[in-house]
């Protein structure tokens, strides 16, 4: 996945560090355990303000955990960012689960990774219910075709940041071209370029290692300080925190069951063809592959249930992206809305919006779910995952690619936000736009959003509110 390093922000002395100039440093008393119900209420302050992607996620956890409240120490911490940024899914909840398991185990896991999810899901599943009913309504158009603009910048500035950490030299480079002309021109299945992307780099580590050493997160600037976990850990009060093949099996007894059992139960039920078995096979498979965060996955998840599926119109991905950006929580949250407008276009014998608010519960569980069981699992080995050479040369690899991902969710999305025809020259190859029908005013915003975030650094939310009310203005025209 790509690196999400800490915001220069964060990187500060911990106001707790020891003062070289005068000697003072932490008291030597130890530092007492948060209890559960302490622990809860940060975890639901987090998830609440837990806004601005990844890096600002990962940014106000470091502020709430290392500075403020020292629960862990800046090393550790940062040795916990490195470990999630190997999983697929959501790495910014993953590492609130991480945190919240080894303080209390797996009920402190479950709370942490779940308040990080379930307010943003909650204000996700409003936001499509008024998308669904009011959608079409000319002042909601109107909103959302400044949205469209703004996300396209969001995408473009994403790449941006992605590439300056990820293509190092020309190996990355080229691994990232070849990506991108995989998935746009060849039409390869992103499982297939990343798979490729992973073997590549697994085995290019092991001949030249100095082309495929992975970026840290902090490095060696960050300061050394020590929390309570930290503490724990030298007073062997973690025992849970170390390796075993019986509780490793338990973990994979308990969760696997857990995570497939609704698409399993829509299977038996409504069959094979059913939207739920569609809904809930197709982001199972995309929770174990979504190495790269939401933006390198959405052009693939955009693609299917446009192209494949038919539960969007091409247009509507975009809607739902600049959705997520608004919401607390990770933005994968985006997938919620796709399986919502899935099951309330096709609601059987249900009410539309009984259909649809179940297809957004089981598309956020089979989206999530995996996230606790990546963590359970393997959180005891992340020294042997650390320690691995051409994994982290695999990984590298993967990042690479993951920039040639996004280019093409970005071309993807100013294609279809800029311009209003599509056509395919040829039965093998990509669409491509007819130049006739380029709108001028989606570019116009485009070009005013990408400003105001990569000129001004005017900020996410506040450029899709801006783009929002100029869609408003420039609609009537």
């Amino acid at each position: 996945m790509p690196s999400v390093q800490v915001p220069p922000s964060v990187q500060v002395p911990n106001k707790f560090a020891p003062d070289e100039a005068s000697g003072e440093g932490h008291s030597a008393a130890p530092m007492a355990r948060p209890t559960l119900g302490a622990a809860t209420r940060v975890w639901a302050k987090i998830g609440l303000l837990s806004f601005g992607g990844p890096a600002g996620q990962i940014a106000l956890m470091h502020k709430e955990l290392v500075e403020d409240r020292r629960w862990i120490g800046e090393e550790r911490f940062l040795h916990a960012l490195n470990y999630c940024m190997l999983l697929p899914g959501p790495e910014a909840q993953q590492l609130a689960t991480y945190i919240g398991w080894l303080m209390h185990r797996t009920l402190g896991g479950l709370i942490a990774g779940l308040l990080f999810v379930v307010p943003g899901a909650l204000v996700m599943l409003g936001l499509s219910m008024l998308y669904a009913l009011h959608g079409e309504a000319p002042l909601i158009k109107a909103v959302f075709f400044g949205v469209k603009a703004a996300v396209l910048a969001v995408v473009v500035e994403a790449l941006i940041r992605v590439g300056r950490r990820a293509l190092r030299n020309r190996v990355m480079v080229w691994i990232a071209v070849a990506a991108f002309l995989g998935i746009f021109a060849a039409q390869l299945p992103f499982p297939l370029i990343i798979l490729a992307a992973g073997l590549f780099g697994w085995f290019g580590a092991r001949r030249r290692p100095e082309l495929f050493q992975g970026g840290g997160h902090g490095g060696s600037k960050a300061p050394a300080s020590l929390g309570v976990i930290d503490e724990m850990f030298a007073r062997g009060e973690l025992a849970h925190a170390e390796p075993s093949t019986s509780r490793a099996l338990t973990v994979l007894g308990v969760w696997l069951p857990l995570w497939l059992a609704p698409v399993v139960a829509a299977f038996l039920a409504f069959g094979g063809d059913s939207v739920w078995t569609q809904v809930g096979a197709f982001f199972s498979s995309m929770a174990v592959v979504t190495f790269g965060g939401a933006y390198a996955v959405l052009a693939y998840v955009a693609q299917a249930a446009v192209d494949a599926f038919g539960w969007l119109k091409p247009g509507e991905m975009a809607d739902g992206l600049g959705l997520a950006e608004t919401t607390p929580g990770p933005l994968i949250m985006v997938t919620q809305f796709v399986g919502f407008l899935a099951a309330y276009r096709a609601p059987g014998a249900l009410n539309p919006i009984v259909a649809g608010s179940l297809g957004a519960l089981l598309t956020t569980w089979v989206t999530f779910a995996p996230c606790f069981l990546w963590i359970f699992l393997g959180a005891p080995y992340v020294e042997q995952l650390r320690s691995n050479r051409a994994l982290a040369g695999a990984l590298s690899a993967v990042t690479a690619a993951v920039v040639g991902v996004i280019a093409n969710l970005a071309v993807w999305f100013g294609f279809h936000t800029l311009f209003r025809e599509m056509t395919r020259p040829l039965a093998f190859g990509p669409e491509l736009p007819v130049l006739a029908s380029l709108d001028w005013r989606a570019a116009l915003l485009a070009a005013g959003a990408m400003l105001a975030l990569l000129r001004f650094k005017l900020g996410m939310l506040p450029t899709l509110v801006l783009s929002a009310l100029a869609g408003l203005a420039l609609v009537g025209i």
